[in-house]
């Protein structure tokens, strides 16, 4: 298989390991329309922050638990006019690189930058992925194909799914001196090969091919479907005779059913002459079929939206507030509800970690409004307006904005907290202890630790493939392993771990 290299890889290509695990801080939450202290554990996130290290921050509670990931991350078209720079000059990330990267990064092009950029976010996004979902990731030509690489190298090439092609404008103020630029592209891949997305319903234009001149009680009908067998059978090859005596001789590979089967469709309607009895047709009705695969080719304005009624929506939130509009070509809602329809089912979680105006929770809170389904966004961004635009949003399409009714719903406000890890490599006691078992059991299992009744002393984590872990910690004595202890565990298992954490890299297993 074909890989990329470019200037930086090496550094970066492990870089995710690296990443310090911080905690997420609670800064509020909005529990339908009212802002309160508390958390609402409502499992709706929107992380203000860094998304490398927030990303490393979700793997304890939600490794391998995340069915759908959309990002929209920088396309690095080199303009830098408003206020999400679309390249990889932002500040920060300079900064990052020059970290990470070291004196190299004096030399990289914006190419080797934004590829430094992507690759280890895209390694941690592969591990929080549940083996049954896929993520897309929308982009335009200048980095597609480094993009297609690259996650091929991360997801594997055999795990790529579709390169979705979406209508992205509506052509209407388009100023390009050569070809218009109508469509991005969004690149799908699943965790595993054996990944199905779900069947999606029939377009408008393709239900437009049903229709019902004869005022047949059935319904919109449609009579072109095939008769004939898609593979050479030579058992199926026969003649029918028509009511006035044609004899209509059967197609090359014979006809697709039996003649008994054949003739018991005739009785029902479902195959019927032609007009001049010279062959036959297949009518199918509309209210007996079923979905359809989706297509990757997603060009119907009116079912997918544009970037132009994206950014005209987000002024409507507002309240035409221009300073609150300053992203040029948003994703409108109509796009994101076509990937969840396509890869989620009712308790699914859906990540977006490069969350920008906060689209992918509209869309996923209108869904939950309309199915009463119970789908849950975890949304990270790391610029300033994290709060004011972003969660902001997400408070106005909850409580209802204009003539639209508010959705109602919750989620929690963090923002990137205090490292796991102390400097010198000490545990940094200071992120509480219910942190410091969360990190501990996802060290030992990559599993997270989730609730659960117990009838065991306090020290018990969980119990992870027979093996019972336990973390004898207290913050200000010194625990020790005795017959006293060991008297307290009453969880039956065939082995035991009894973890004392003391530094980043060592930790007592007794």
């Amino acid at each position: 298989m074909p890989t990329l290299h470019w200037i930086g890889k090496d550094k970066v290509i492990n870089h995710h390991i690296d990443v310090p695990f911080k905690v997420l801080e609670h800064s509020y939450g909005f529990d339908n329309g009212t802002q309160t202290e508390q958390e609402t554990n409502s499992g709706n996130k929107i992380i203000h922050g860094d998304n490398l290290e927030a990303l490393k921050a979700l793997l304890p509670e939600y490794e391998g638990r995340i069915k759908c990931i959309y990002i929209d991350p920088p396309y690095n078209t080199g303009n830098e006019g408003w206020v999400y720079n679309d390249n990889v000059n932002d500040p920060k990330i300079k900064k990052w690189l020059g970290q990470v990267v070291g004196k190299e990064a004096e030399d990289l092009t914006r190419h080797d930058k934004w590829l430094c950029m992507m690759y280890p976010r895209l390694k941690l996004l592969h591990k929080l992925l549940s083996d049954e979902g896929a993520i897309f990731i929308s982009i335009d030509d200048n980095e597609q194909a480094n993009l297609k690489l690259i996650c091929d190298e991360i997801f594997g090439g055999g795990n790529f799914v579709s390169d979705i092609i979406w209508r992205s404008s509506d052509n209407s103020n388009n100023d390009a001196k050569q070809f218009s630029v109508d469509y991005n592209h969004t690149v799908v891949y699943s965790k595993s090969s054996g990944w199905l997305s779900n069947k999606v319903n029939r377009s408008l234009s393709q239900q437009a091919h049903y229709k019902n001149p004869d005022n047949d009680p059935r319904g919109p009908y449609f009579d072109g479907n095939p008769v004939s067998s898609p593979n050479p059978r030579p058992n199926l090859c026969y003649d029918i005779v028509a009511p006035n005596e044609n004899v209509i001789k059967p197609p090359k590979n014979g006809w697709r059913w039996s003649k008994e089967t054949l003739e018991e469709k005739m009785k029902t309607g479902e195959i019927r002459f032609n007009e001049k009895m010279t062959n036959i047709k297949r009518r199918t009705y509309l209210n007996e079929q079923k979905g359809l695969p989706p297509s990757n080719l997603w060009i119907d304005l009116e079912e997918t939206g544009h970037n132009r009624q994206a950014k005209y929506d987000l002024v409507k939130i507002f309240e035409a507030d221009s300073s609150k509009s300053v992203f040029q070509t948003p994703k409108p809602t109509k796009f994101i509800d076509r990937i969840l329809e396509i890869t989620t089912n009712e308790d699914d979680i859906i990540l977006d970690s490069f969350a920008g105006s906060g689209t992918t929770a509209h869309s996923i809170l209108n869904f939950n409004k309309e199915i009463k389904g119970k789908r849950k966004f975890i949304l990270i961004e790391m610029e300033s307006y994290a709060d004011s635009i972003t969660a902001e949003r997400v408070k106005r399409v909850i409580k209802g904005y204009g003539t639209v009714e508010g959705t109602g719903g919750s989620f929690d406000f963090y923002e990137l907290g205090q490292p796991m890890f102390l400097a010198d490599g000490n545990l940094n006691e200071l992120v509480g202890e219910e942190r410091i078992r969360q990190y501990v059991y996802y060290t030992e299992t990559k599993t997270p630790l989730l609730a659960h009744k117990q009838k065991d002393n306090k020290y018990l984590l969980n119990k992870h493939n027979d093996t019972a872990y336990y973390f004898h910690y207290e913050a200000d004595e010194v625990t020790t392993l005795d017959h006293a202890f060991l008297a307290t565990m009453k969880t039956k298992a065939e082995q035991y771990v009894v973890c004392r954490q003391l530094f980043a890299h060592q930790r007592v297993h007794d």
